[in-house]
């Protein structure tokens, strides 16, 4: 098995030789310029990693890696748009740079464009993945309403957010690591368990993405904190923080997050997590979940090196700092 470095670079090469268009300029430019900035590359790191775990062949799963990036992408266009966000990974998101309407239908093209790279996968496995790819795409589409959804609902569970944050995050890295199953023609039990595996990490990545939001540094998380707080999000630590605040903390974050200044929100809200000791409590839930991640890799009976890689893997991915 490739190291995690080798699959790194074929997946940063994969993409320095994509050419989506450039005519007309303002439709391209947003697009091309949102797939410059980079970003973790993830999914399609994650759709090599799982064509790698059962030994397929990289090239079968480069239709599907590409696809699954260009929606990620999309769906970020569209997310920027709904949360007012100014910056994505350092730099202007598309919506501040080019506008809401650009935005959108720059937005709808990449989804067209991912839909163009899944069709090209070998005959053999394209109904298999395209099944996947709507599936997924749909339930992204259900976790971003939920989201929004539970920004205006009064009362939201923790055992909801979780779903949500199944449907929006999850099930993209799952989707990814089963893609790259597919390619590598695993079995079906073997499918389900890397789409299992997926889901759990997805769930950990995003509890981390909540933590970022709130306690992380800007200049390495790479777009602007403080927006779950600003938004009204039931992130986890919004959730945990009123389970476990008392009757008068209950009134002190409803006053917090009535704050109209953002700063003065952001730093308020960010004191009463901390006195509720909210970090440490969502550092054990992403623990627990990346457990439950790596009790299901041992159904997979995978070598030692694969293991190794894998773990290694999971461990920068849940322990970043952007």
């Amino acid at each position: 098995m490739h190291s995690l470095e080798y699959l790194q670079s074929n997946v940063t090469e994969l993409f320095n030789k994509v050419y989506i268009s450039d005519y007309p300029n303002n439709l391209y430019d947003p697009i091309t310029y949102s797939l410059a900035q980079g970003g973790k590359r993830l999914r399609p790191l994650l759709a090599f990693l799982g064509c790698e775990l059962f030994d397929g062949k990289l090239n079968e799963v480069i239709p599907a890696a590409l696809g699954l990036e260009i929606f990620h992408n999309f769906t970020l266009l569209h997310d920027d748009i709904m949360d007012d966000a100014p910056i994505r990974r350092g730099m202007p998101t598309v919506y501040k740079k080019w506008g809401a309407n650009t935005a959108i239908l720059s937005g709808d093209t990449m989804f067209v464009i991912a839909y163009e790279q899944i069709t090209r996968s070998h005959p053999e496995i394209l109904k298999d993945i395209l099944n996947l790819f709507n599936k997924t795409a749909r339930e992204v589409c259900e976790g971003q309403q939920l989201d929004m959804d539970f920004e205006t609902q009064k009362t939201v569970s923790i055992g909801e957010y979780f779903e949500m944050i199944r449907l929006k995050t999850a099930v993209l890295i799952a989707g990814s690591l089963k893609s790259g199953a597919i390619a590598a023609r695993a079995s079906l039990n073997s499918q389900k368990a890397i789409y299992d595996f997926g889901i759990n990490i997805g769930i950990a990545f995003q509890l981390m993405d909540d933590l970022l939001d709130t306690f992380g540094n800007e200049d390495t998380f790479g777009k602007k904190t403080g927006i779950d707080i600003i938004t009204n999000k039931k992130t986890y630590l919004y959730l945990k923080a009123y389970e476990k605040a008392d009757f008068r903390m209950k009134k002190e974050l409803d006053y917090a997050f009535l704050i109209e200044d953002n700063e003065m929100k952001i730093n308020r809200v960010t004191e009463l997590f901390n006195q509720l000791n909210i970090k440490p409590e969502t550092e054990i839930m992403i623990d627990e979940f990346t457990e439950y991640a790596t009790n299901i890799l041992d159904s997979l009976n995978l070598k030692s090196e694969k293991r190794t890689i894998l773990n290694s893997f999971i461990q920068k991915l849940i322990h970043r700092k952007s």
